[in-house]
Order: structure tokens, then sequence, then C-alpha cells
């Protein structure tokens, strides 16, 4: 069976590009696969975050994911540093972590262009913290970003480099996960790209319905088309895929032949889209305000999952300790 990790930044807020891309297809392989998802707080650290914020933003994306539909019944969730393995594992890669290979690495060298008073060894360090998240559990695949897509190589680096050092086939060279055609990539509002929290364009699960009507409102679309069947802007093919995702077909199908025959209304168009969204949205915001507000359950699932994580992270930092020379008498 595959063993599937991925890490959650905790930076809080899903929004619907998340749910209907990756999140959904997680949902599903949860059931296909042995899966492991946690929330990356000592990765958030290199940019000295407010202790409050980090805590309170760990509690929400927790809250978000399991309202989303992860199941700690059935995958893995736990938060990073409740698994005090994934610190030695990624001491222990240290050692064969060359200081260029990480220098080299563009999210550092991105990182330090915009904030250069900050240059400090976690930054130069993160792609052997993340190579030991994901050889903890010896993943063999692993959902990541075009921005990690250097992190998870540098990660098969240090796999291929360990087992060559010490003679033994013990780490898996973790592959890219890829979603393929099951992804469905939700474009922003502003017209052109992916919808995203950096790019402030996105429509958040737990935005209220006041604030997705707003939202939408404000989406770009065009003057409208000036004959039928004229070709359809960036701005409103983006509506109309996000009412792909939301709205029954019969109301895409009209909003399309509207378009075609040149009677189309933006503004109707764009309050049935928003309506649709809060549909969709209004039971997963009352699902994540439910789990939020329950201390409990949120400390059993963390606690079961640290366990769970633990029992599997043990073995393999027992396994490289004793590769690498480190036994007891």
């Amino acid at each position: 069976m595959d063993i599937v990790l991925s890490g959650i930044r905790p930076t809080g807020r899903l929004h619907l590009g998340n749910y209907f891309g990756a999140l959904r297809n997680f949902v599903r392989m949860q059931h296909d696969a042995k899966c492991y998802f946690f929330i990356a707080d000592y990765h958030s650290l290199t940019t000295h975050n407010d202790p409050e914020h980090l805590h309170e933003n760990v509690k929400t994306v927790l809250a978000e994911y399991l309202a989303a539909g992860i199941d700690p019944q059935v995958a893995t969730i736990y938060i990073q540093s409740d698994v005090p393995q994934v610190t030695e594992l990624s001491l222990l890669l240290s050692m064969h972590a060359y200081v260029g290979e990480l220098e080299r690495t563009a999210s550092f060298k991105d990182k330090i262009r915009k904030n250069p008073s900050n240059v400090n060894a976690g930054l130069l360090c993160y792609p052997v913290l993340m190579a030991a998240d994901i050889l903890l559990h010896r993943a063999t695949h692993v959902p990541v970003g075009k921005d990690q897509e250097q992190h998870l190589e540098l990660t098969r680096v240090f796999a291929r480099r360990f087992n060559n050092m010490y003679g033994v086939e013990y780490f898996p060279e973790s592959q890219p996960y890829n979603f393929g055609a099951e992804l469905v990539k939700i474009p922003g509002l502003d017209g052109s790209g992916k919808m995203g929290k950096s790019e402030n364009n996105g429509i958040f699960l737990a935005d209220p319905d006041n604030v997705i009507r707003k939202k939408v409102m404000k989406a770009v679309t065009d003057s409208g088309p000036t004959e039928p069947n004229s070709p359809v802007s960036e701005g409103v093919a983006n509506i109309f895929t996000i009412m792909e995702a939301v709205s029954d077909p019969s109301t895409i199908t009209y909003f399309k032949e509207q378009y075609a025959a040149c009677t189309i209304r933006y503004g109707d168009l764009k309050k049935q889209l928003a309506e649709d969204i809060i549909r969709t949205v209004a039971p997963i915001r009352e699902r994540i305000e439910a789990i939020r507000n329950d201390d409990a359950y949120l400390h059993r699932v963390v606690c079961e999952g640290a366990e769970k994580a633990r029992e599997s992270a043990a073995a393999t930092v027992s396994d490289v300790r004793n590769i690498m020379g480190i036994r007891p008498f």
C-alpha cells in the first residue's frame, strides 16, 4: 500500500481552491492509501510568528481540515511538534546535507532576498526538516506544489545518499503525488490565475454570507459580449469555472445561453454564483465552528494522531540510529 504524507501549513483558512482541489482528493485517498497529514508548526517558526497567532492558526487549520472530511479514524492527522522524533531525524539527516546544496534552493534565496534581516539557520535547514517529515514515515508519495518540488527532490537526494553511505535500501525515494485530471483547479476572482490566500483573491470556507456576496460582486468580468457566440474573456470564464463546482448544471446552461445570445447580465450571474457558493460553504462553515469550539474533541484527535505518528516515527528513528552505529551497550 502507498504511504502518502502531506504537510499542512498553519496559516489558517481553507478556500474554495483548496477544498475543490487537493483536499477533496485527500478525503478520497485516505481510504485507499496509508495517509499521514500533519500541521507543520515547526516550519512556520522560520518567520518568527506571534506565539498566540501560531496556536490559534494551528487550531483553525485542524478544525477546517476535519470539517472538510479528513477522518482521524481512517487517516493519521497530527501536529508536527507533537512528534519529537522528527527533530532527531532532521539532526541525523543534516549530518549528510551539504551547506552548498541548501543555499542553492530557490525558496531559501527567495526568502533571504525578501527578508535579509531574518536569515536564520532554520530557514537554511528547512529542506532537511521537510525531508525528515517525509522519511519519518518512509512515505512513498507526497502531494507537492510547484514551490516545494525542489525540496522533494532534495528529499530523494538525502534518501539515496543515506542508503549509499550505509549500504542499505532503507529509505524510499518519495515521488510526487499527481492527482492528474482529478485535480479541479479553481481560479481566483481577480480575472487570472488560481485562487490563493497570498493572492487575496479567494473565498474562504469560514467566510460569512455577506463577505462571500461582497467578494463575488467584485469579481472581474468585462464589458459584455458584442456579438452572438463571441469568445469568453478570462474573467468571465473563471466565473463559469467556479460555477461548475458549486452550481446546478441547468444554472450554468442558462447563463451560458444568455452569454451566447448577448443578453447576459453580469450582476445576475454574480448574484447567482454567490448564492450557490453560500449553499455549498454554509454546512462546512457550521462544522468548522462546531469543531473549533469543541476543545475536548480536538484534544482527543491530536493526542490519538500523535500516538499513531510517534509509533511509526519511533520505529524509523530506531532503525536509523542502528544503521548509523548509534547503538546501546
